[in-house]
Parts: structure tokens; C-alpha cells; sequence
């Protein structure tokens, strides 16, 4: 199960509630910023947007690839650790607005995660340091430190010390092939 809040509303859809849940003007300033951010291809710069206008926890060395999507409502409630990739065209929800409720929940990628592009990361979830999750992967559920998850829905194809295995025979089989890693 996510990590979530959820909140109940009365009559209408929840969506038909999204000004009483955060306030116009910043959703409008959210917009602006994001869709500038989207665009820019200075990795630094899109950090700095998002630190200083979204209040987003981005770790050092980290890069948001073109035309990344992180939430337009609660952007504070996303953090993501040092050295991370975040594929193109990856889309980054800390809200989710249901018919007799919403849910809010904080999005905490690690450091040293790879995202590939097309993925969907759900709010209340967390992807541990060193993970890899593969492009397209809908993140519906944490994802544990070092491993490799994929897949609609997501599922864990590797463990960690099944990663820590292959990458140790692949550096067997370079060393015996007169290869390396330089």
C-alpha cells in the first residue's frame, strides 16, 4: 500500500474541489515554472527552479531529462537524492484526484537512481538508492536500494544481489575477453 493522506469530499468529483485544496495562484506560478523547466536543456537551471520555486529537495549532479512532468500542485511533497537521471518524458504525481476523494503523498527518489523515460511514479512511493526502474514503468509501489524494477504493472526483475551478481560476472567476463572497464 502507498504511503498516502486521503481526504473525503462531498457532492461533486474531487477535482470539482481542486481550488479549496490548493490555492490558484500557485498552481498558476507551478505551471509557469514547470513548463520553463520542461524545456530548458541547462540541467542546473532546471534545478534551481525547482529548488527555488517549486521548494523541491534535488540533490547535487542530478538531471531531469526533457520534458520531465513533476507535480503541478505539490511539487514540495517530491525529493530526489544526489547523482539521479530522471528520463525524458517522465511524470513525477504527488496528488491523485479519485471520485469521493484525493490523495496526497510524498515521492522520495533516492540517490544514484536511474528512471527511464515514459515512466509514471505514483504519490506515496519510494525508489531506494542505486535502483534502476525501466523505461515505461508505471510506479505504482516502493522500490527497494540497488534494484532493477520494470513493467506495467511494476515488478522487481532483480534483486540487489542479483544486480551485485551479474555486474560481478560481466566484470569476469571483460577481464577475460582482455577488456575492462576504464
Amino acid at each position: 500500500m502507498r504511503r498516502t493522506e486521503r481526504h473525503r469530499v462531498e457532492n461533486a468529483n474531487s477535482l470539482w474541489h481542486i481550488y479549496k485544496t490548493v490555492p490558484f495562484l500557485k498552481v498558476v506560478k507551478n505551471f509557469a515554472v514547470i513548463q520553463l523547466a520542461r524545456y530548458t536543456p541547462f540541467l542546473q537551471v532546471k534545478n534551481q527552479l525547482y529548488r527555488k520555486f517549486l521548494k523541491m529537495d534535488i540533490g547535487e549532479q542530478t538531471a531531469f531529462a526533457l520534458m520531465v512532468m513533476v507535480d503541478i500542485m505539490f511539487p514540495e511533497k517530491i525529493s530526489v537524492g544526489k547523482n539521479s537521471v530522471i528520463g525524458y518524458n517522465t511524470t513525477i504525481l504527488a496528488h491523485e484526484y479519485l471520485i469521493k476523494e484525493y490523495r496526497l503523498g510524498d515521492v522520495c527518489i533516492g540517490d544514484e537512481v536511474m528512471i527511464g523515460a515514459n515512466t509514471t511514479i505514483l504519490p506515496g512511493t519510494t525508489i531506494g538508492d542505486g535502483a534502476i526502474v525501466s523505461a515505461g514503468t508505471l510506479v505504482h509501489k516502493d522500490v527497494p536500494a540497488g534494484c532493477f524494477a520494470g513493467g506495467n504493472p511494476m515488478r522487481i526483475i532483480y534483486t540487489k544481489e542479483e544486480m551485485e551478481k551479474r555486474k560481478a560476472n560481466d566484470l569476469f567476463f571483460q577481464d577475460q575477453e582482455g577488456g575492462g572497464y576504464d
